[in-house]
């Protein structure tokens, strides 16, 4: 049989500073660890403060509350008879770290400080922490008192080692280590290590998992190794969703892998492994053993502790299930789980799946942790609220499948929501449960269509929503007529003769009246229906708009939460023909076939307002320029410079530069509505939230002088004619809120 290793991967939703909370998890963790045999248990990265503490890293209550709930952890009987690979802040030497702590029988093994931190994107690792840089060293670091009197020692090792059990050699590769091209598993590997775990809060974004999953095979791909790799899951009080998917990976293939997206607070990944395996995987690459035989050794803290039984101890039997290690089956005592066999294929969600389910958890926690009734919509009958309002649908039917399978944390959550605490009401249908915590309202006026009314009034009618139908031109009216009393003038739109200013003016009023009305409602709805408490207001501007400032500031994309702000036009769409299927509403087909507009401008037999030709851009052209500004790192030159091979054979080089100019104008002159954006998950890799995964300034000069006329000079010389000028990237738009 050889040596049978169980390992235990915990997937827990933690919450920034939630100390008492992170603890019960991490110890609830543990017990179903112990109860499927799991000798080895991780969990995932700054489990026991939350990863997502920000600034709060750097205030000594963070460090001194860790280590309260570490000496309780040390000293719990469920704690015990099994490794533990805890993560928490430690200060050493006056040195804030990110740490992992291996702990045994009451005891700290081995303090490991994290050697690469995440600086960037939506990590500021080094703001808080300092990369432990002396490569295979240990020093001893004196433990605070609260500790000493519950483990009975002073001193702990500190630093890069590894843990080296009767049976087998355990290390750490912690979360961004495992993405610089000098991962630590590789000399780890060639020293000996055959358990690699790797504690991790990695974010959700679409498209990302399957790259994560590769880097982890390939990891044990060449060297071989068991890799038991561990993400935090839910939100942890931010703008990221951490997704799971949670795996073991053994010798570069997939042992087992948990769920992606899931409203549990805690599940546990695990899988049974020879270690012998490991040992004839290495021993058949020739290279791979010279190799090793010139590694520099990693300092070994000895634990008098085997993962594995011997394997005179197993005696045949039949596995069932979770029987208990040392627990009789069939009359014979069984010593553990049989090896896990690793999986055929992985079935990953496609990004528009990853769109009903990412969000929708992200919107869970929020709700249930922000203590607030339900969320509100302003539903226009456009793509972007009704992909909003499918996401919250998305996430009632994930509440409904949780009680269903008797997740009680969900159900007692969920009754507290709606203020059924002290009821026997049990949410069995998604419909239901939307329309007592979802509350929508179609705000037209004159410029609205019966169309868009109908759309918004179908699909709250289909999901549940408790649903409101009214106008505002009456108080845009007021507005108006305040306007002109005072300065004795009338504005008209464009089609009526106004200016650009007049146009513009018009059409942010009646947008502005939908935010302080949507609060309102917000506000005072639960009221009207007898409740206690207040809703949650969704914004409904997704990244492109954002990006290229399509949008009034202080409208309706001002609120409290907005779960597409970083997901493009064309994946919205995309999402929203998914539901078309996965959730059964086949007229969702009317939001795809209708043109994206405002509707802020009157209606003529000449003229229909479009979004597309408010813009001057289309929203393929718009995902474009944002994946070239923001991952590729373009400026307007370089943007013109690929675009002219992209997109040459159908476009001039003319052309190509009026719409990066064009683009560029207008990324310019709306940069400081970004300082507003309504939070949103992150979804997006080119996403431009200021200042915090975009860190770019919000005052330009919007003509770009030497860029442009660079480009324009670039643009001529290719075609041997005239130079394009900059005029055209100076012309007024007539999107709303551009002032």
């Amino acid at each position: 049989m050889g040596h049978l290793v169980t390992v235990a991967a915990a997937q827990l939703d933690q919450w920034a500073l939630d100390f008492q909370g992170n603890l019960d998890r991490i110890l609830q963790s543990i017990r179903q660890a112990k109860k499927i045999g799991a000798k080895y248990r991780i969990g995932p990265e700054l489990e026991i403060s939350g990863y997502g503490c920000g600034d709060h890293f750097l205030e000594p209550d963070t460090y001194l509350h860790s280590w309260e709930a570490l000496a309780k952890l040390l000293e719990h009987p469920d704690a015990q008879e099994i490794l533990l690979d805890v993560g928490m802040p430690v200060t050493h030497h006056s040195v804030h770290y990110n740490c992992r702590l291996f702990i045994l029988n009451g005891r700290i093994l081995l303090i490991r400080p994290k050697l690469h931190l995440a600086s960037d994107g939506n990590y500021r690792e080094a703001r808080w922490f300092t990369t432990w840089s002396k490569l295979r060293q240990l020093e001893e670091h004196y433990l605070p008192r609260v500790i000493r009197k519950v483990a009975g020692q002073e001193t702990v090792p500190f630093g890069d080692g590894v843990i080296a059990t009767l049976d087998t050699v355990v290390g750490t590769e912690l979360c961004e280590e495992l993405f610089t091209p000098q991962s630590p598993h590789i000399a780890m590997g060639l020293d000996g290590v055959e358990i690699f775990g790797n504690p991790s809060a990695s974010h959700w974004e679409l498209r990302k998992l399957g790259t994560r999953i590769d880097l982890i095979k390939n990891a044990t791909a060449k060297s071989g190794g068991i890799y038991v790799y561990c993400n935090q899951q839910g939100c942890d009080g931010d703008r990221l969703y951490f997704d799971g998917a949670s795996m073991v990976v053994v010798n570069g293939k997939v042992a087992v892998m948990g769920t992606q997206f899931s409203l549990r607070d805690v599940e546990v990944v695990s899988a049974t492994v020879d270690l012998e395996s490991v040992r004839a995987y290495r021993g058949k690459h020739h290279s791979r053993s010279v190799q090793a035989s010139h590694t520099t050794a990693y300092p070994r803290v000895k634990a008098d502790f085997a993962l594995s039984a011997p394997p005179s101890a197993v005696v045949d039997g039949t596995w069932e299930g979770d029987a208990p290690v040392g627990s009789h089956v069939d009359g014979k005592k069984w010593w553990g789980r049989p090896p896990t066999i690793p999986l055929e294929s992985l079935e990953l969600c496609g990004p528009f799946e990853e769109i009903a389910y990412g969000p929708a958890c992200w919107l869970w926690d929020y709700l249930r942790r922000s203590k607030a009734a339900g969320f509100f919509v302003p539903l226009s009958g456009g793509v972007d609220s009704c992909a909003v309002s499918l996401i919250v649908y998305s996430m009632c039917r994930m509440v409904v499948d949780a009680v269903k399978e008797g997740d009680k944390t969900v159900l007692n959550d969920a009754k507290r929501i709606v203020g059924e605490d002290d009821s026997a009401y049990v949410p069995n249908d998604a419909v239901e449960f939307c329309g007592r915590i979802f509350h929508t309202c179609y705000m037209g006026s004159k410029n609205s269509t019966t169309e868009t009314r109908k759309r918004a009034a179908d699909l709250a009618q289909h999901i549940g929503s408790y649903h409101l139908d009214l106008d505002i031109d009456s108080i845009t009216s007021a507005f108006l007529s305040v306007f002109s009393a005072v300065t004795k003038r009338e504005p008209r739109f464009k089609v009526h003769g106004g200016s650009w200013a007049e146009n513009q003016a018009l059409q942010n009023v009646q947008a502005r009246t939908r935010m302080v009305l949507a609060y309102l409602m917000g506000q005072l709805l639960p009221w009207c229906r007898g409740r206690l408490g207040g809703l949650l207001v969704l914004g409904t501007a997704n990244v492109d708009e954002s990006l290229r400032g399509y949008f009034t500031k202080y409208d309706c994309s001002a609120a409290d939460l907005n779960p597409i702000g970083a997901i493009s036009k064309n994946d919205l769409r995309g999402f929203i023909k998914y539901a078309q299927e996965a959730f059964d509403i086949p007229f969702l087909i009317e939001f795809l076939d209708a043109p994206p507009t405002a509707e802020l401008e009157p209606i003529t037999d000449s003229y229909q307002q479009k979004d597309e030709v408010d813009m001057g851009m289309t929203y393929d052209e718009l995902s474009r320029f944002g994946r070239l500004r923001k991952v590729d790192m373009s400026g307007p030159w370089s943007m013109f410079s690929k675009l002219i091979y992209e997109w040459g054979s159908a476009l001039s080089p003319s052309e190509i530069a009026g719409k990066v100019k064009r683009f560029f104008f207008y990324y310019s002159i709306n940069r400081h509505k970004m300082t507003i954006l309504t939070p949103s998950v992150h979804c997006e890799s080119y996403s431009p939230d200021d200042n915090r995964f975009d860190l770019r300034p919000f005052l330009y000069n919007a003509a770009w002088t030497w860029q442009f006329s660079k480009i324009d000079r670039a643009a001529a010389e290719m075609e041997k004619g005239p130079s394009v000028t900059q005029d055209e990237a100076t012309v007024h738009g007539t999107e709303p809120g551009s002032k």
